[in-house]
This record gives structure tokens, C-alpha cells and sequence, in this order.
């Protein structure tokens, strides 16, 4: 397969795009540290130093490979601004991403498996190593998510009753809703 308009140019492969996807997750999102690199503290660094980063820890990125993989991410995961590069959401290290409070819709979802639900009706739903708890605005989306743990169970969130308690929601440019806790009070289990 060639790149449009590129003659010559192979695309990566899918396994090469899921590795390359995730080495990014990985390095954007938890472990800068491990490849030497230093996020700012809104969670960007010069793409030219991730490549640099990548290539010296024998995982070398191309240009093309890094855009294929920012312009195909189903979920939307990374943002590119200028010669920049950032996780969207989801980061365990220091980042604060500037997304301003937003109302959420009157309802969100939540994926997670059935072995987690006694602690979840307890406690909720908790940032644990994460910033936010991460929520979708769908229950397919939400579905996938809980997928990747098992069969997934899908809970409701009354978003709307959750904001105007005070509770502050934030929405990341791929689309996921982020608040740092969902008390019990608040989760249904979706039909």
C-alpha cells in the first residue's frame, strides 16, 4: 500500500502502526522518563526530540510512521500542534492539558468488567493512577473500552446531576469526558 499522492512510499503496516501507537501511549502518557524525554508541563515535546528519543532506545519512528499514527488513532489519542506532540488524555505523569471546565451532557458512560463492580458500588468510580476518570459520551465507545478487560459492563453516569452538584467536567480534544471522581450515588448500571 502507498501513501496518497506519495509514489514510492509504503504505508506501515497494521502491526507496525499498533506498536508505534503504543510506544507513544506509553512514552506521552506514563514514561517519558524512560526514554529521556522531558514533557512540558502541558504534556508537549518537539517531535523531533520524541524521534531522536525513540531512535537512540532502538525503537526508531519515522516522520510518516508518527503522522500515520496521529491521523488514524480511532481513539483520537494524540495531538500534533506545530513540531509538537502530546497525549490528549490519559496521563499518569504530571501534564495539565488546559482543558477548561465544559457542561457535560446529562448523561455519560463508563466501560469496566463485572469483577470490578463490588469495589465500584462501594467507592465509585476512581482516578486510581490517572488524573480523571475517563468517561464516553457513548455506550459503544464505553463498550470497547470495558472490552479490552473482558466482557464488558457498561454503567450510566448521571452527568447532569453530577455538575449541578459541582462537580467539574472537562472534555479532551478526542472527545473523552475527564472528572476526577463519579461518587456511587451516580452510576447505574445501562441497560
Amino acid at each position: 500500500m502507498q501513501w496518497p499522492g506519495e509514489p514510492g512510499r509504503p504505508l506501515p503496516d497494521d502491526r507496525r502502526t499498533v506498536k508505534v501507537s503504543k510506544y507513544l501511549a506509553k512514552h506521552l502518557r506514563h514514561q517519558p522518563e524512560r526514554i529521556g524525554l522531558a514533557l512540558d508541563p502541558n504534556g508537549w515535546v518537539d517531535i523531533d526530540v520524541l524521534m531522536r528519543a525513540a531512535a537512540a532506545h532502538r525503537f526508531p519512528i519515522t516522520r510518516a510512521e508518527l503522522d500515520h499514527v496521529v491521523a488514524t488513532n480511532d481513539k483520537r489519542r494524540f495531538a500534533v500542534e506545530g513540531g509538537r506532540i502530546r497525549a490528549s488524555q490519559g496521563h499518569t505523569v504530571a501534564a495539565d492539558l488546559g482543558l477548561p471546565p465544559a457542561e457535560p451532557p446529562a448523561y455519560l458512560y463508563h466501560g469496566t468488567v463485572a469483577r470490578a463492580l463490588d469495589a465500584i458500588r462501594t467507592e465509585g468510580l476512581r482516578a486510581m493512577a490517572r488524573h480523571h476518570v475517563h468517561l464516553s459520551s457513548d455506550r459503544e465507545t464505553a463498550a470497547r473500552v470495558g472490552a479490552r478487560r473482558g466482557r464488558p459492563v457498561i454503567l450510566s453516569v448521571d452527568a447532569g446531576a453530577m455538575h449541578r452538584a459541582g462537580h467539574v467536567f472537562h472534555v479532551s480534544a478526542n472527545g473523552v469526558w475527564l472528572t476526577e471522581a463519579v461518587p456511587p450515588d451516580y452510576l447505574r448500571l445501562s441497560a
